[in-house]
């Protein structure tokens, strides 16, 4: 995700790679990501973040003690800290740090080629300015939503943050059912996604409710009657229901970490 959003910001322009500094415990990784997008590279976390204004932390949640423990004393006073570590509430990362600027975000895969959704937060001292810094920087990842309730936070990580994965299930198996009923996979393949795509962008520019564009598609006594009967009656609703609210449940024991 670290690397998306060196991407996403030299791709809007949003930075130049002179403005980016990178590091990574791997020197493998730094390589490769210095040489794809000329960011300047730094052998320390401490030297990485002199004199920065931001500073995201692109680590997963159990490899932030680290990030911590390396960082704490080296922090520029006014610089603002994002995190991307699911799960890790702004309380632990203001006291770990001992730092006021902090910003708690929840970006999700498509980020990775600049169709993402982020929900993030920000401690009371983030000021307006910063604010604005950090939404262009995680507005290069696709979209992003503000929210002032941390506990959306872990809530978005259930639908957005998790979602993709859902998503990429309901696909496969609906490749995998067109090729059952006899067609080519190459074929399947292609109506599916563009069924899912379509169908998304219907939702987004007509502004109806799913379920009215749904009954515009079924007809009483038809083919998607049916194919629907079995979906209602396979519990499909509820497993998205126990999917999400596991995801949630995740994220919060996460944090508790």
């Amino acid at each position: 995700m670290g690397e998306a959003m060196i991407k996403g910001l030299l791709a809007k322009g949003t930075a130049k790679p002179a403005e980016i500094a990178a590091c990574d415990v791997k020197q493998a990784r730094l390589d490769e990501v210095v040489a794809r997008y000329g960011v300047t590279p730094y052998a320390s976390m401490h030297e990485a973040v002199t004199g920065a204004q931001l500073i995201v932390i692109s680590v997963k949640p159990q490899d932030l003690r680290d990030v911590v423990n390396d960082l704490k004393t080296h922090l520029p006073p006014e610089a603002v800290i994002l995190s991307i570590a699911a799960g890790v509430p702004m309380s632990t990362l203001r006291q770990g740090f001992d730092h006021r600027y902090i910003v708690r975000s929840m970006p999700n895969m498509p980020a990775q080629i600049g169709e993402g959704i982020t929900v993030w937060t920000a401690t009371p001292e983030v000021t307006k300015e910063q604010k604005e810094l950090v939404g262009k920087v995680l507005g290069s990842l696709g979209k992003e939503i503000y929210v002032a309730n941390e506990d959306y936070v872990d809530m978005a990580t259930a639908v957005s943050g998790s979602g993709p994965a859902f998503v990429f299930l309901v696909i496969e198996a609906l490749i995998d059912a067109g090729v059952h009923v006899g067609l080519p996979r190459a074929i399947s393949e292609k109506l599916a996604l563009e069924t899912i795509v379509g169908s998304a962008h219907a939702v987004q520019r007509t502004g109806k409710h799913p379920a009215e564009l749904r009954n515009m598609v079924t007809s009483p006594g038809g083919t998607t009657t049916e194919g629907l009967k079995r979906l209602e009656a396979g519990g499909l609703r509820h497993l998205f229901l126990e999917a999400v609210l596991a995801a949630y449940e995740k994220a919060k024991a996460l944090g508790k970490k």
